[in-house]
């Protein structure tokens, strides 16, 4: 598999075959570091970490990645260059294209992060924009893999909010991988039809199902997977109260989990999390959940990627 040169903007356009190298690189790059074993694989590299939005575990999992393999992580927060502002974001996709060897972009706009890969000629991740988090999507697969040994067939359901970055990515990862992939959200709340449409054609490949509902009780039946996330987004602040009341209902907690009739069941965040609202510290802290191996994961899935792209 030859992913030298390319972008991870968003995983529709990646296929079955080039995730699963990614998770299979992953694995062995994991088991390496386990062993004590440092690579030389980004040996001379230098790599550009721009974060528009603050960060731990995407920043410490790329600043990590990039030393574990040799390479030179360079931080640049919003207020270290001009990205937008006195200068364009082509121009300074260029100039960045010049000096670093890849770019990771974490920020608001998607526009954004497929400026600098179209004008930087160097391959650029997205560490998270408003749409899309496509590497924390490598990182919640490749803990799937390792606790129940395959991603197809998986059945997957996301609760509460619906429309966010990581409900959007998810349901491209999971359609792709042949997942039987649910969101259970209020209406208003759901992805744009658009995304389900074009998420529906990859899973006709793939073999997956992928299910919209409101009914949160009877989805969660039979699922190996619980997913939830923050009800409110970074910069959506304002909106907490009216979608603590909305979302509700929607709450990971020990009913909604025992719901499942499966002992196997997984529950799985992004983090940060907050507790009491779509989760509860119960579930949180139970032995179902698998937050801090995706968090770990992070780090292992993003070298895989940089390696990849890079070397």
């Amino acid at each position: 598999m030859n992913l030298k040169g390319r972008s991870l903007l968003t995983l529709k356009d990646f296929t079955f075959k080039d995730i699963e190298y990614l998770l299979d690189l992953a694995e062995d790059l994991k088991r390496k570091k386990r062993m004590g074993i440092r690579g030389e694989l980004l040996k001379g590299k230098n790599i550009a970490l721009i974060f528009e939005k603050p960060s731990t575990r995407t920043r410490c999992a790329f600043t990590i990645g990039c030393i574990d393999e040799g390479a030179h992580p360079e931080y640049l927060g919003k207020d270290d260059i001009q990205l937008g502002h006195k200068e364009s974001i082509e121009d300074t996709a260029r100039v960045l294209g010049r000096l670093f060897d890849g770019i990771q972009f974490r920020g608001f706009k998607q526009e954004t992060v497929e400026k600098l890969a179209k004008y930087s000629g160097v391959p650029v991740w997205n560490g998270l924009t408003d749409l899309y988090h496509p590497t924390q999507v490598l990182a919640d697969f490749l803990t799937i893999k390792e606790k129940f040994g395959h991603l197809k067939g998986i059945r997957f359901v996301y609760v509460g909010d619906g429309r966010n970055n990581m409900a959007n990515s998810l349901m491209i990862g999971a359609s792709k991988m042949g997942m039987d992939f649910s969101i259970a959200a209020p209406k208003n709340l759901w992805p744009k039809e658009e995304l389900v449409l074009e998420c529906k054609k990859f899973a006709e490949k793939s073999e997956a199902k992928i299910t919209i509902t409101e009914d949160v009780n009877s989805v969660v039946i039979g699922a190996d997977v619980i997913y939830t996330d923050v009800w409110c987004s970074m910069g959506e602040e304002e909106k907490a109260k009216e979608r603590i009341k909305l979302l509700k209902p929607y709450q990971v907690n020990t009913s909604l989990m025992k719901k499942t009739e499966k002992n196997t069941t997984i529950f799985m965040h992004c983090l940060p999390a907050v507790k009491g609202n779509e989760v509860t510290e119960e579930v949180f802290e139970s032995d179902a959940s698998v937050v801090f191996d995706e968090a770990e994961n992070r780090m292992h899935t993003i070298k895989a990627v940089m390696v990849a792209t890079l070397s």
